[in-house]
């Protein structure tokens, strides 16, 4: 039980932050459950996907690159985009460009804490705190990135198909970068040229500026939302 709790409090904890920090305009609790939800549903497909992928794997740096983009980038975020563009993005609530973050971190954080689960049972507490300081915060940042741009879709008077695009790109491409260096640690011939240290320092470098594009989205659509909050109010 003690090891579950570790598993869940990462994102149960992020998913929290978003949603005090959505305090002009918050979104209705059973929509927010509903994404969560959906996204851990997310993880069925992902799960059996990547499995058959990764059986083929002989573990070369190309083949490492094409799984870690092509394979569990690609699938896990566009899991999370269905969810977002086909459940939250018609909803009528769905009335500010923070809403796209909102809804993409609950979707995010319903996948992660369901693949956290899986690897600290599997693996132990090591693995939980190693998790709750670096990949479950890697999935906010994806979700982030994501929703910025589906918030951005969702107001956009043209190029709507453009935005929702960019908003699954760079999220594989963050996903997928940051992977990469950490699978990167299983290949003998880069190990012979590159510690582990290295590349763990990769993943971490692209964590740390995917963390900072994240605090500069989520800052700009917050300050709208206050304003377009005071501005109401003054009618």
């Amino acid at each position: 039980m003690n090891l579950i709790a570790l598993a869940i409090a990462p994102g149960l904890a992020i998913c929290l932050f978003v949603f005090y920090k959505d305090n002009y305009n918050r979104e209705p609790k059973r929509n927010l459950v509903v994404s969560f939800i959906l996204g851990s549903a997310t993880i069925i497909p992902a799960f059996y996907i990547e499995t058959f992928f990764g059986s083929k794997l002989n573990g070369t740096v190309s083949q490492l690159a094409i799984y870690s983009y092509c394979v569990v980038a690609f699938i896990e975020e566009l899991g999370k985009f269905i969810v977002i563009r086909y459940y939250a993005f018609p909803k009528k609530s769905f009335d500010e460009p923070l809403d796209g973050i909102v809804y993409a971190v609950m979707i995010g954080m319903g996948f992660a804490t369901v693949e956290n689960i899986g690897y600290v049972m599997q693996h132990g507490i090591a693995v939980a705190f190693l998790r709750m300081f670096l990949s479950v915060p890697a999935h906010a940042t994806f979700a982030v990135i994501m929703g910025y741009h589906v918030g951005k879709a969702k107001f956009a008077t043209t190029n709507k198909s453009y935005f929702l695009f960019l908003g699954l790109f760079w999220a594989i491409v963050f996903h997928g970068t940051f992977d990469y260096f950490l699978f990167l640690q299983n290949n003998a011939l880069v190990n012979q040229y590159v510690s582990n240290i290295l590349l763990f320092g990769g993943a971490l470098i692209s964590l740390i500026v995917g963390l900072w594009l994240s605090r500069r989205h989520f800052h700009q659509y917050r300050l709208s939302s206050k304003q377009a909050f005071e501005n109401n109010n003054r009618v």
